[in-house]
Formats: structure tokens, C-alpha cells, sequence
């Protein structure tokens, strides 16, 4: 807080092509679920410092990069689609929880992939510096699958692996998943598995560790945000509604479990 109060700017970590949590619109602006909440959270930290203007400057901040870019100070907040876990707790704070998904994989309808078995022998792409790689890494070792698995950069560079055939599958949070295949060239072409690599884990926004001022201010702006019912118009215009660009439409409902964490917000600590 004290950084912000004196330089008057607010640094937001986010995601080139991770639609519709964070990516970049066709203008160059950062945009999306993530970014909306965290330019919220910024106007609540430019209220709670009494500053007239807060600056807000955006940084990409990819899988690979985001963790080293908070724990350096070179970010504030990473406003993309990031999942708590124990491990990343370590390194980093989390925020009050924004979303809830789980791991699934995405594959060609003709190829008749269905169940994670199903992978057995293939090979498979998921993103690097994620925890649906990890989460595919350790079912493979353990059921003996003799995946191969194949690293993208970026999310669209795990899909396009899959359309281009250079992969049968690719591995990463469902929701993102179904972000891939709504932008594709032929949704229709394309399955998303009902088995997953794990319990639904949620998205949380990423802070540095061990500051508990900051931490406080931006999960009291989500606490606002939340139990206001505000969110309920921030998330019907990202996942109910023509998205920005080609207006495709996810059509995807608040799940019970995001309706619970948005009644009562509470740090994720499993």
C-alpha cells in the first residue's frame, strides 16, 4: 500500500489469451472477468489511500512468468485464471476465491476419446507452469499411461496442437477449455471430458506474500464486490452474454459451489 500511495500506480498482471478472465482485446487493452475485478479492487485502493487518481498499469504476465513477477514486486495483482493450491501458497498469497473449476481435456469428437484411459499412449499437451500439467504428469506415472506430453506456451498454442493433430488431447481447467472450443473454427468439432484430473479447485487473485495490509484491502473490495450481488452483472456479461470481439456466447450458469463462495467469502486453504 505504501508503494502505491507513493507512486500512484497499481500494477495488474494479466493473460494474453486466456478468454474471458483475462486476454487482450482487439484494440491492445486488457480485458475480461479477472481484469474487471481486479480494476474494482483498484478503485477500492485508490479510495482506502484518499489518492484523486490511481494509475493502473497492465503487465503480461504468462504461466511461466506470473509467480516470479508477484514474488519480485513487478506485479501488484495476477488477474487471470490462477488456481490455489498448498504448494503455490508458499510462494504467494491468494485472494478470496473468483471462480471454481477442475482439469478435464479437450479432444476431436472423431477421435472417440472419452475417458482419461483413453489417453493411454498418446500424446497429450497441457500448458507449461500450470497445475493441470502437474495433474496430468502424476496420473500418467501412477495408472502407467506411457502418455507422451507435449508443452504449449500459451493456452491456444495446447489447442491448436489438438487441431492441427500434432496432440489428441489437451489438458487445462474446463472452463478454458470450453473458452478454446466456443473461439474455434468448428465448436461443433470438438469433445470436453466429464472425468477430471482432480477435485474442483478454485481461481484466486495472486498478492505477494506475507503482506497482510494489501491482502486485507483487496479481499475486502471482493467481500463488496461479492455479497453485494455486483457480481452477478460482472459474471453474466463475461459467461451469459456475446462476448467482446465475435460475440460468441459461452451460455455457462453460475455453478452452486460459485454461488456458495460469493454468499460467504473465505480464504481457500485445502
Amino acid at each position: 500500500m505504501a508503494k502505491i500511495a507513493r507512486t500512484k500506480t497499481i500494477t495488474i498482471g494479466y493473460r494474453e489469451d486466456e478468454v474471458p478472465f483475462a486476454y487482450k482485446s482487439s484494440d491492445g487493452s486488457a480485458v475480461g472477468y479477472s481484469v474487471d475485478l481486479c480494476n474494482l479492487i483498484a478503485e477500492h485502493v485508490r479510495a482506502q489511500l484518499k489518492l484523486d487518481t490511481l494509475n493502473t498499469n497492465y503487465v503480461v504476465a504468462s504461466p511461466a512468468t506470473r509467480f516470479l513477477l508477484v514474488k519480485s514486486g513487478k506485479i501488484d495483482l495476477e488477474c487471470s485464471a490462477t488456481t490455489n493450491n498448498a504448494e503455490r501458497r508458499e510462494q504467494v498469497s491468494f485472494s478470496y476465491p473468483h471462480f471454481i473449476t477442475a482439469t478435464r481435456f479437450v479432444a476431436k469428437k472423431a477421435s472417440g476419446l472419452q475417458s482419461i484411459k483413453d489417453l493411454a499412449g498418446r500424446t497429450v499437451a497441457s500448458t507449461t507452469g500450470t497445475v493441470n500439467v502437474e495433474q496430468l504428469q502424476d496420473l500418467n506415472r501412477a495408472d502407467k499411461l506411457n502418455i507422451s506430453v507435449l508443452l504449449a506456451r500459451q493456452n491456444s498454442d495446447g489447442f491448436a496442437f489438438v487441431e492441427n493433430d500434432k496432440a489428441s488431447a489437451f489438458v487445462m481447467d474446463g472452463v478454458l477449455l470450453a473458452a478454446q472450443v466456443a473461439f474455434s473454427k468448428a465448436p461443433d468439432a470438438y469433445v470436453i471430458s466429464a472425468d477430471t484430473f482432480g477435485p474442483p479447485e478454485p481461481y484466486g487473485i495472486l498478492m505477494r506474500k506475507d503482506d497482510a495490509a494489501f491482502k486485507s484491502v483487496v479481499n475486502d473490495a471482493l467481500k463488496t464486490i461479492f455479497v453485494s450481488g455486483q457480481i452477478d452483472q460482472i459474471y453474466e456479461k463475461w459467461f451469459m452474454s456475446p462476448l467482446p470481439q465475435d460475440g460468441r456466447n459461452f451460455n455457462l450458469p453460475m455453478s452452486a459451489e460459485l454461488k456458495a463462495a460469493f454468499r460467504e467469502p473465505a480464504e481457500y486453504l485445502q
